[in-house]
């Protein structure tokens, strides 16, 4: 599914290859590069009601290809349950335990259909432009910084992700680092491993009774909240919109405000240009004395140059670390100047903990996000059901049964220019279209139709 830059209705241009060819014999209709058919699309939320309703007679499952033409390409380690339900399809499932560098994934990519990644694969302009096969991405993580979802979508590629599967892992994480911090424990941890027995208890600190400021209250800010308030802390967040707190959490109306307020600091915000360097010296300024910093959520967000300097004078307490700027592409003694100029400085702290970007690594979030993300795969490839997608307008029709074995459906993505619906209009008007579904996001529009199949094949020829 690819899209040209026009100023006019334009049709998808999709290489004209075997799949292709086979897609348009199963169903007897014209091998027009410009159609692609699927199945019915299945709501991701409402249809658990629909497919339970519809299970007596059966969901149709209208696949105008052959299952095992349909390639996938897993990376880096995507839990087992997500390749069981890839597999059971009958998909051709090629998984590896790393990722590639980018010389290497471009000739990996050429001839799939779907590709699986985490956070340490990138999937920039360059890789996908070679990515000729390619209908859908996959991102088994929730962040989808590492993917030019603007390029995929003008392109005809729908990305998925993983929202809200590791929110509590993370949110753990943090309630973990918190005590960690406020007792000290990394540092008498690596003393006592150096054989320094060490037993005080100057500057360390019971939670309870402090403030939590949470900057970012989505799915993990939210569920940390609560964990932090049967701590027994109070809960300060701030966001760029207004929500509704739970529990007796409170929101600030300016970041200020909740560094002024706030013993504790965890960061919880996307990757965006309004977040770059969101935490630079100006806020470790406004921030208490001997206050901590956590950051669980991305590299960019915190001036790490900046937090070096408040550790050392003493502003900042301690602090936790588990997204970086640059990180590695692999396990391995990779953690030095060489990847970020700070890096030693940033280790020789006392009172930090650093992780390797492991907030969401539980073999619970792991499994759940294998599965969530695998069957939004699924669905789209499947049926063409986009709700779920990042970059594409969420569209989803009923699930068709058995009882309607004349029904297919035709997925359609264009640029959202003025023409395209008169033209899909004039193709289609002679035939029996049960109702047409339209959604647009920015340049994008998808188009779903329904239509009766032997009418449209009797008439197509």
């Amino acid at each position: 599914m690819v899209m040209e830059d026009a100023t006019q209705a334009i049709d998808i241009s999709t290489p004209t290859n075997g799949l292709s060819v086979r897609v348009a014999s199963n169903l007897s209709l014209s091998t027009s590069p410009s159609a692609n058919l699927y199945s019915s699309p299945a709501s991701k939320d409402s249809s658990r009601w629909q497919r339970s309703n519809t299970a007596a007679s059966a969901a149709k499952q209208l696949k105008p290809f052959a299952t095992e033409d349909i390639k996938i390409l897993l990376l880096e380690n995507v839990n087992k349950t997500g390749r069981d339900i890839l597999a059971a399809q009958g998909y051709q499932v090629d998984f590896l335990k790393t990722s590639l560098p980018e010389d290497e994934l471009i000739q990996r990519i050429r001839d799939v259909h779907v590709i699986g990644i985490r956070s340490k694969t990138q999937l920039t302009s360059r890789v996908l432009r070679e990515a000729k096969n390619l209908i859908v991405i996959g991102c088994f993580c929730i962040g989808t910084n590492q993917v030019d979802f603007q390029y995929a979508a003008k392109t005809g590629i729908a990305v998925f992700n993983s929202p809200f599967s590791n929110s509590r892992s993370v949110a753990e994480l943090v309630i973990a680092e918190i005590i960690a911090l406020a007792r000290q424990l990394g540092d008498r941890s690596n003393e006592l491993h150096k054989g320094t027995w060490n037993k005080v208890s100057s500057g360390c600190w019971e939670i309870r009774g402090k403030t939590l400021g949470i900057i970012g209250y989505g799915h993990i800010g939210s569920q940390l909240s609560v964990l932090a308030e049967a701590m027994g802390m109070s809960v300060l967040f701030y966001d760029a919109v207004n929500l509704m707190a739970l529990g007796t959490a409170k929101q600030v109306p300016t970041l200020p405000a909740l560094l002024q307020g706030a013993d504790f600091i965890t960061c919880h915000v996307p990757e965006l240009p309004e977040t770059h360097n969101m935490i630079g010296r100006s806020e470790f300024e406004q921030m208490k004395n001997g206050s901590y910093l956590i950051n669980a959520s991305r590299g960019s967000v915190i001036d790490i140059p900046a937090l070096i300097d408040a550790m050392r004078s003493g502003k900042v307490a301690g602090a936790a670390l588990d997204v970086y700027p640059a990180e590695p592409s692999g396990n391995g003694d990779y953690f030095t100047n060489s990847l970020n100029t700070w890096a030693e400085d940033l280790r020789s702290l006392k009172n930090i903990i650093l992780t390797p970007h492991i907030g969401g690594s539980t073999e619970e979030a792991q499994s759940a996000i294998g599965i969530e993300v695998s069957e939004a795969l699924v669905r789209y490839v499947n049926e063409g059901a986009t709700l779920g997608a990042v970059n594409m307008p969420e569209v989803n029709l009923r699930l068709l049964t058995m009882d309607e074995p004349n029904h297919v459906r035709v997925i359609y993505i264009h640029h959202n220019v003025p023409g395209v619906l008169r033209k899909v209009n004039e193709i289609l008007g002679d035939h029996n279209v049960d109702k047409q579904m339209t959604d647009s996001r920015g340049d994008v529009r998808y188009h779903v139709i329904p239509t009766m199949r032997d009418r449209l094949i009797r008439q197509s020829r």
